[in-house]
């Protein structure tokens, strides 16, 4: 063993050997020291933020080298301090902290299989999935805020008329002083109309941004009611809470106790056909419509875009601050999207994000779920392999073609350019400046906190 750390320590830092490298010092070293040499001997490129290595000494530095693997060396150099390595090209890593949502892609993999492993047929998976959720609800702390909620109406603006739809306002109290606010998007015509609810997701804008009112829009011109509304403490949940309230893990229940709320209130409008309710979401707010569609059977159809995942939770607390993902031992996203077999489904990946392993790892599995219904048909995946992370022109058509399908919309109202795009400011519930914010509004994350607390 002496042998083989001095022949490491040779290789690596040439023929001088370290002040202070005895077991009396534990061999200890800089730790940008140990980093700056792993580079140049297995010719890499390594990426650390000043606060990431200035002032950190390693214990043990050499020993924890291995001449013939980078990722090894990395994994032992690194774990002392929690921080960890993301591999971003042939010859390129990245030295950030310990995420908790995150994994390698390879352990993306292990975890498919292992989630594979536990169930062979219909009746295992059915077990697998009432206990999923069951502890989700639970883990989330969801049903609590439900009972507490209040028993207000929205508040509905006049519509605004365009080529072939309307939209209105609304807010909604939800918890005593909580308010969402969103959009409706209905299709111009008189009938009854398929539901798709839209959680948002983190792109800049939110709800606002063009792309999201091209896609609300032309989906109601094809023939559904859209809604979408406000991340907590975005857009005009800002009224009520800073926007460092978004990354508490209350935003996660939040969110989910706005969804169940919106989709309560529009669920027994005369205009909404209740066997046809879909939910659709990108980045975020793809997370946000997998976590709906397990805690809501009602759902129809769901269609994630640019989200769903083996080895990523999410990298928002609005997504993963609470503990649903280790619901019955451990879980993850797809295998949560996958409760909804035999329910049409649409997974959009693309192959610059953490959703660039679909084809190959989580559409198939979910596939095998769906075939223990004979049912593999019923899900399907729409992968982009030159694009990335947004919710592009490709990724639209996606979504109204497969809500087409599974909704019977009309596909030949398929046209954005008849999309008027609205300022900001039209899209407001509470007005240019906040100053129809109802009086009972909290104002404080602290409030919010406080009811919580009471509710647990």
């Amino acid at each position: 063993m002496k042998a083989i750390i001095l022949s490491t320590a040779l290789v690596l830092s040439g023929s001088t050997l370290f002040a202070q490298q005895d077991s009396d010092h534990k061999y200890q070293r800089p730790l940008k020291d140990v980093l700056m040499e792993i580079s140049k001997h297995f010719n890499v490129r390594l990426k650390w933020t000043d606060v990431i290595v200035d002032g950190k000494m390693l214990d043990y530095a050499d020993s924890r080298i291995r001449p013939y693997s980078v990722e090894e060396s990395l994994n032992n150099v690194l774990a002392p301090f929690d921080y960890k390595f993301v591999k971003q090209g042939d010859n390129l890593y990245k030295i950030k902290n310990y995420e908790y949502a995150r994994i390698t892609d390879e352990d993306g993999v292990k975890m498919i299989n292992y989630l594979n492993s536990l169930y062979a047929d219909s009746v295992q998976w059915n077990k697998r999935k009432e206990c999923l959720r069951k502890e989700v609800r639970e883990r989330l702390g969801i049903d609590p805020l439900l009972k507490a909620r209040v028993n207000a109406k929205p508040v509905i603006s006049k519509e605004r008329i365009y080529s072939g739809y309307t939209v209105q306002n609304f807010s909604l109290e939800t918890l005593p002083g909580l308010y969402v606010c969103g959009s409706i998007y209905k299709p111009l015509i008189k009938g009854k109309f398929p539901l798709i609810i839209c959680p948002n997701g983190h792109f800049l804008d939110g709800r606002y941004r063009k792309d999201q009112q091209q896609r609300m829009a032309t989906l109601a011109r094809m023939g559904a009611i859209c809604v979408d509304y406000d991340l907590f403490a975005w857009g005009e949940s800002m009224l009520q809470f800073p926007g460092e309230a978004h990354r508490k893990s209350a935003a996660q229940v939040i969110q989910a106790l706005n969804g169940i709320s919106i989709l309560d209130f529009m669920y027994n409008r005369k205009d909404v056909d209740k066997k046809r309710i879909g939910v659709n979401g990108g980045s975020g707010g793809g997370s946000q419509t997998v976590l709906l569609s397990v805690l809501d059977q009602r759902y129809t159809a769901l269609c994630p875009v640019v989200s769903l995942s083996s080895h990523f939770d999410g990298g928002c607390p609005c997504e993963s601050g609470l503990p649903v993902f280790y619901s019955c031992g451990g879980t993850v996203a797809a295998e949560l999207a996958a409760t909804n077999a035999p329910k049409p489904m649409l997974i959009v990946s693309d192959g610059q994000d953490w959703t660039s392993t679909v084809p190959t790892l989580e559409f198939p599995y979910i596939k095998r779920i769906y075939d223990f219904y004979g049912a593999a048909d019923k899900v399907t995946n729409v992968h982009l392999p030159a694009e990335g992370h947004d919710f592009g022109p490709n990724k639209r058509n996606a979504v109204y073609n497969f809500f087409a399908d599974a909704f019977n919309l009309k596909k030949q109202m398929l046209d954005e350019s008849k999309v008027t795009i609205e300022p900001k400011e039209n899209m407001y519930s509470f007005g240019d400046k906040g100053e129809k914010l109802p009086k009972n509004a909290m104002r404080s994350f602290e409030e919010l906190e406080k009811l919580l607390n009471t509710l647990k």
